[in-house]
């Protein structure tokens, strides 16, 4: 799994890199490098930590 995969937490915002369209995700949990995102347009998805390297979202840069 990706070093940020591995740091990622419930409650982060990420991005899916290969699909745009389903817009901020956020993070449900990270068990065993399978991630679960509630993305705003397409709902909760597992991603397999391993094959995907999400991209955190900073919500601080407004």
């Amino acid at each position: 799994m990706s070093a940020l995969n591995a740091l990622l937490e419930p409650g982060m915002l990420v991005r899916h890199p290969a699909q745009p369209d389903w817009g901020i995700g956020q993070v449900q949990s990270n068990v065993g490098g399978r991630i679960t995102v509630n993305f705003r347009e397409q709902g909760k998805v597992v991603i397999d930590g391993n094959r995907v390297m999400l991209e955190w979202v900073d919500v601080s840069q407004g």
